[in-house]
């Protein structure tokens, strides 16, 4: 769908919830709207189904009946009165074949009124009920759905942060293989760092760390579990050809002085003890008002 309204600029400052964009929704609530009309209706089938026939219903049932049985009464009357007939060559075989014919009609009729009576007292069968309930169950699914599709296409920011480029503009094709918006994280931010394979064993997500410029205090975050050589963009004293592995170091950033690409030194105590295994993130909310 085409977007249709784009609500922040590149440098925005948003917050956790903020609507960002929307796309064209009319033909998301069309959908939606036909789904719950379809809910209603068969909620509306369903309840009809489970409250059995109605008292009109097994009257009108049981009057059928007595107006078939007058017919067919009437229908073997005729009969014997024109085979009496027909004996006496007062009328053709036509004739007689005729009356025959209508007294059997009218026989069928009997039968049919009879069940249907006998359905009108005992109401609609179960497997009708649970069919309509499942069809009621299909229908709502398609109900949420609709509602979920209508739902997204309103694009929130996640988290708090800086709107950092403009991807899309109002009337561009937008898909879930495309962005809308980049959003720069700010607090926390994370420095990406790369340790040796000797150093790998002695660390652990939790653990502190310092992070530089001017000493941000940090802690581990992620330990990549692969190895790889060392990227061109890292300065390090070791060869370059030695196997590192990324560690993802977070640091609260009250300040925002820290931004998107700086570069930065990261020290991190190999004697300090590792964290248990659930252990929490340090809360940077928290960390600021202290």
């Amino acid at each position: 769908e085409h977007i249709d309204r784009l609500l922040v600029q590149e440098g925005d400052r948003v917050t956790k919830g903020q609507l960002l964009a929307t796309l064209h929704r009319e033909r998301f609530r069309v959908a939606a709207a036909d789904a719950e009309a379809r809910v209603m209706a068969q909620k509306a089938v369903v309840a009809r189904l489970e409250a059995g026939s109605r008292v009109e219903e097994v009257h009108q049932a049981r009057a059928n009946l007595d107006a078939a049985n007058a017919r067919l009464v009437d229908a073997q009357v005729t009969f014997t009165r024109t085979e009496s007939l027909y004996k006496k060559r007062g009328v053709s075989k036509q004739v007689l074949d005729d009356t025959e014919a209508n007294m059997n009609t009218a026989r069928a009729e009997v039968k049919v009124a009879e069940e249907g009576l006998a359905l009108a007292v005992a109401g609609p069968r179960e497997e009708y009920i649970a069919e309509a309930r499942a069809t009621l169950k299909s229908a709502e699914a398609r109900l949420a759905l609709a509602q979920e599709v209508l739902k997204d296409a309103e694009l929130y920011a996640p988290v708090d942060g800086i709107i950092r480029d403009r991807i899309l503009e109002p009337g561009d094709m937008a898909s879930p293989q495309t962005p809308v918006v980049t959003l720069a994280l700010t607090n926390p931010v994370w420095v990406r760092a790369y340790v040796s394979e000797t150093a790998l064993g002695r660390l652990a997500p939790g653990m502190s760390a310092d992070v530089s410029t001017d000493s941000y205090p940090g802690w581990i975050g992620f330990i990549s579990p692969t190895a790889e050589f060392t990227p061109k963009n890292v300065e390090t004293p070791e060869l370059r050809t030695r196997l590192v592995y990324q560690v993802r170091i977070y640091a609260c950033n009250p300040q925002e002085e820290l931004r998107l690409g700086m570069p930065a030194t990261v020290s991190i105590s190999l004697h300090q003890p590792k964290p248990a295994a659930d252990h929490a993130a340090p809360d940077c909310t928290q960390l600021q008002s202290d």
